[in-house]
């Protein structure tokens, strides 16, 4: 395929698949009921949530600082900040742009090589990744006999005891394929592997590893904070029970890979979510557009705020030091 086509695609695709699940949520629940919604939801609880998420932004971009520093830079917090929310705002332009964007911020104002920069945004993800499966360990651990009971319930279960031993022996069968192997591919799954495990590593040697630790779990945990506080803002949602708040979290966050920035897919993940604990379909939906709608706003004002006024600042901060 041509390298323009393919990135043609790559932009178009997640675009045209936003666009189809707005129209499919928007069908599931009327424009009219979810305005009343929006109407009726307790504003408070919104902001509280939309707080949270702010603080899990500022703890994001101090914990880079212990990244960058072991390689002999020493970046300014406001830029790290800005470079940050920077980053998720064009993500919301092209999947994925934002890390790269991120990086050639610190290289054009920090003067820190983009490689190298960009390095240090591979190994956060990495550690993102990781406090992903503990909690979804987590939500199984704590709503094991829940799901069990869902999955036996609507699935056959002796097709999903196929399915599981089908998916432990294609497991097992790519795994000795890629040890075998020495095709580009092979060599590039190999190698890319080789790289998490080292990413992961490298934390533990860091001079500042615990803080790093304490800071990537106050990340997730505001995330989860976020979530939570929000659903109080509808009383037809009531109480959420915790297993409910784990596993709408993790649809939702999965989702966000899914469109730019989670748009149309977001409200659908969180109503997929929460149907499984039978809570009714228009206040799911109507709670998903709100988190994404106040995870948006955010993201906008303060992206755009720091695209902005970065290179005044940066020109200020070069003014002082003449």
């Amino acid at each position: 395929m041509n390298p323009k086509t393919s990135k043609a695609l790559k932009i178009i695709l997640p675009l045209l698949l936003a666009v189809f699940l707005v129209w499919y949520s928007l069908h599931k629940v009327s424009f009219n009921q979810l305005i009343v919604f929006f109407q009726e939801a307790d504003y408070r609880w919104i902001v509280l949530g939309m707080f949270f998420g702010f603080l899990s932004h500022l703890s994001r971009a101090y914990r880079w600082l212990f990244l960058l520093e072991p390689l002999g830079h020493k970046i300014k917090f406001n830029n790290s900040v800005m470079a940050i929310f920077s980053a998720y705002l064009i993500n919301y332009t092209i999947p994925r742009a934002g890390e790269i964007a991120r990086a050639t911020i610190i290289t054009n104002y920090e003067s820190v090589p983009f490689e190298k920069g960009f390095g240090t945004i591979v190994a956060e993800r990495i550690a993102d990744l990781i406090v992903m499966f503990i909690i979804i360990l987590i939500t199984l651990f704590i709503q094991f006999d829940f799901l069990y009971g869902f999955l036996i319930e609507k699935f056959n279960p002796i097709k999903i005891v196929i399915a599981l031993l089908l998916l432990i022996f294609l497991g097992v069968l790519f795994f000795k394929y890629l040890k075998k192997s020495t095709s580009k591919m092979a060599l590039r799954i190999k190698t890319f592997v080789k790289g998490l495990i080292e990413g992961v590593l490298s934390i533990f040697k860091m001079k500042k590893k615990w803080a790093f630790i304490f800071h990537t779990l106050f990340i997730w945990i505001m995330y989860v904070l976020m979530f939570y506080v929000t659903s109080f803002a509808f009383k037809d949602l009531g109480d959420l029970p915790l297993g409910a708040v784990l596993v709408g979290f993790i649809a939702g966050s999965f989702s966000i890979a899914a469109t730019n920035g989670g748009i149309g897919s977001y409200p659908l993940a969180i109503y997929a979510a929460l149907s499984i604990f039978n809570i009714p379909e228009e206040p799911s939906i109507a709670f998903g557009w709100i988190m994404w709608f106040a995870q948006t706003l955010m993201i906008i004002v303060f992206g755009g705020l720091s695209l902005i006024y970065l290179p005044i600042y940066n020109r200020k901060s070069d003014i002082k030091n003449l």
